[in-house]
């Protein structure tokens, strides 16, 4: 939906995702996501941030370079909540992985759809179209959520500038009508 509003608005919108926003980035995708054998940690850590490299240098960056405005489906704020606080790797070997496989980008803006843990367990349990399938990350425990979300609010605490948080909980009317207007003065501050 948001873009959609910035394409009437006259802007270039690139919409992707992480981990699969290329073709390599597919097939890690699938090829860590689907499998039903148990992944290593550190294998884990080092996929995400292959797809991130090839993201970054082959559609990111050549986006950006052409003036459009990039809507990424995560980046690297979650492998710093899921693989640094869900998996238990220190801060500083996260963040070193992120800054290898970005080569420092990071984004303007930042928006958290926040869902208790709960709730959200419920939702990925009643999922049933088929492009929305669980995956191997949807089956961790209570307190592995608990400990991503928990890194995610401290990141909108350290970067409150960047890292917004919206209530996710609430309709997607509700929640559209209270980005938009956090999109159109993110956009006409100057700062995209």
């Amino acid at each position: 939906m948001l873009a959609s509003e910035l394409r009437v608005r006259g802007f270039e919108v690139l919409t992707t995702m992480e981990p699969g926003g290329t073709p390599l980035g597919r097939r890690l995708r699938a090829a860590f996501l689907e499998t039903e054998e148990n992944v290593a940690p550190l294998a884990e850590l080092l996929l995400f941030a292959a797809d991130r490299a090839q993201h970054v240098n082959f559609l990111i960056k050549p986006a950006l370079a052409e003036g459009k405005i990039v809507i990424s489906d995560r980046y690297a704020d979650a492998t710093f909540a899921y693989q640094g606080a869900g998996r238990g790797f220190s801060e500083e070997t996260v963040n070193a992985v992120i800054k290898l496989a970005t080569d420092g980008l990071k984004p303007d803006l930042t928006l958290f759809f926040d869902v208790p843990v709960e709730k959200a367990i419920m939702r990925t349990n009643a999922r049933t179209d088929e492009e929305t399938q669980k995956n191997r990350m949807d089956s961790e425990t209570i307190e592995f959520y608990e400990r991503v979300r928990t890194a995610y609010l401290g990141i909108a605490e350290r970067e409150p500038e960047r890292f917004i948080v919206i209530d996710g909980d609430a309709s997607v009317g509700e929640i559209k009508a209270k980005i938009l207007p956090i999109i159109s003065d993110f956009l006409e501050s100057g700062n995209n």
